[in-house]
């Protein structure tokens, strides 16, 4: 058999990164480093996917912390040597749906965006050079109808910002890639009964998951710089 595909997720503790984290673990080929803020939360889906006989490692990391993000990155180099899937789930909603943006506090765009935005661009610097010993590398970045500038709205003006600059990422980092077997897109995984989401969407967290888990195995045919909800292309 041959060596498993190392996939990284970040965000990995709780709602949607769990839940791709398990998905993924369950798959033959897949060994899965979970990561995420809280030791103990990761613990836990350790032992449940190890007790049924997956690969996962954990690792705690904080995405907005850059002596954090190199760690992760040497201890992947020196454990694996590379990664073929990187998952950038972690981020936060600071600024609910009633904020105007007239009233939003440039201390709540800051942090948004250095969770939403920035982590996604510190973990990716970090680690891409990792993918590029990869047969396939994919780059899969959660990102949100919120940030749509084609059906952009009012409300929560912090997160649907942090979004928007998240999906020009994709597709910088997807041309900077297009000569490579990396593959980079973006993935709206709906409304999702998460932390974020709330307890009436309309959404579990596995249906949520299941483009990202698609764009993470996609064959080598496969699409790159798009933005997908429902397996679908969605406008920008």
């Amino acid at each position: 058999m041959d060596s498993p595909k190392i996939s990284v997720i970040t965000g990995a503790s709780r709602g949607l990164g769990r839940a791709a984290a398990h998905r993924l673990a369950t798959m033959e080929d897949q060994l899965v480093v979970a990561t995420g803020r809280r030791d103990e939360d990761l613990a836990t889906l350790r032992a449940k996917l190890q007790m049924s006989g997956h690969r996962i490692e954990t690792r705690r990391v904080d995405v907005t912390d850059d002596a954090s993000v190199a760690g992760l990155r040497d201890w992947i180099a020196q454990r694996f040597g590379r990664i073929d899937v990187l998952i950038n789930n972690a981020g936060i909603l600071l600024d609910r749906h009633s904020t105007s943006i007239l009233d939003l506090p440039l201390d709540t765009l800051r942090a948004t965006l250095e969770t939403n935005l920035f982590g996604v661009l510190r973990v990716t610097q970090a680690l891409l050079p990792l993918m590029r010993s990869s047969r396939a590398g994919r780059v899969v970045n959660l990102a949100s109808s919120m940030g749509q500038l084609a059906e952009m709205d009012a409300g929560s003006p912090a997160y649907r910002i942090s979004k928007t600059a998240l999906n020009a990422l994709t597709r910088i980092l997807a041309v900077e890639t297009a000569d490579t077997a990396i593959k980079v897109n973006s993935v709206c995984p709906g409304w999702c009964r998460t932390n974020i989401g709330g307890a009436e969407a309309p959404r579990s967290p596995e249906e949520g998951i299941d483009t990202v888990i698609w764009l993470a195995t996609l064959p080598e045919d496969g699409p790159s710089g798009g933005f997908f909800r429902d397996r679908e292309p969605i406008p920008w």
